[in-house]
């Protein structure tokens, strides 16, 4: 399928280097290139036929490519996706918040713009697909799953949920801390939104902490310890953690 796009970006070599990577994509269609984002704004609303992609830069004067993502109205199935250039890697998280599609480091090849392109192409294959049918009244029960998906960066990662040691919030996203790998993992979801998704071999013993309780290796007075973290329990969850641990006494 054949997908509009427009490009965005204040610097006129980096505008002609997104337009030509554009022009001899075969699945892609320039429908115009703007050297700022009111522009591109007022192009998107003059624009004769739905744009599917825009590829935008961040810095620019008067509107950054930040705030005309959140500008859009990109609801399911509706409005152009994002994918940022960019040359301040600073701002991943922002994109990730803004639901971009994908993140380009300038400067970027044309095999990273392709792999990012073909991303929003099979993103827009998916919107397409027509519906699955309703589920079988009586549906074959199917074995419980030892894992879960992560949004990290701009993928899915696969986590199994032996490989959790304890999990830590930080405001708008959480840390993952696993037994194969020294450095955790960052998605950007509440730790209660994720609390409803861990199966009872977790618990929440703190405003800011899940703890997978077979990995617990000594309990303190009002903490735990896990590997090498000490992991406080808070007054609020303290209770329903005394009652698990009276069940090994």
């Amino acid at each position: 399928m054949m997908l509009n796009c427009i490009a965005v970006d204040d610097e006129p070599l980096a505008l002609r280097m997104v337009a030509s990577f554009i022009e001899q994509t075969p699945f892609l269609q320039l429908t115009g290139s703007y050297s700022s984002a009111v522009a591109a704004l007022k192009g998107l609303q003059q624009a004769s036929e739905p744009i599917d992609l825009l590829f935008l830069d961040i810095q620019m004067p008067d509107l950054n490519g930040l705030e005309l993502a959140r500008v859009l109205d990109r609801g399911p199935g509706r409005g152009p996706r994002v994918i940022f250039t960019t040359a301040f890697n600073q701002y991943a998280l922002e994109g990730y918040k803004v639901d971009a599609l994908d993140y380009l480091l300038k400067p970027f090849s044309y095999e990273e713009f392709l792999r990012a392109a073909q991303k929003a192409q099979r993103y827009a294959e998916l919107q397409q697909s027509p519906a699955l049918p309703p589920p079988s009244p009586l549906p074959t029960p199917e074995p419980e799953e030892d894992f879960l998906y992560l949004k990290v960066e701009y993928q899915l990662v696969r986590v199994p949920y032996d490989d959790i040691l304890y999990i830590e919030g930080l405001k708008d996203y959480i840390k993952v801390y696993r037994r194969s790998e020294p450095r955790p993992l960052l998605s950007l979801q509440s730790l209660k939104a994720l609390e409803e998704r861990l199966p009872r071999q977790f618990m929440r013993i703190h405003r800011s902490y899940i703890v997978a309780l077979n990995q617990i290796s000594s309990v303190g007075r009002g903490t735990v310890q896990i590997g090498t973290a000490t992991i406080p329990v808070s007054e609020g969850y303290r209770e329903a953690f005394d009652h698990y641990m009276r069940r090994w006494k």
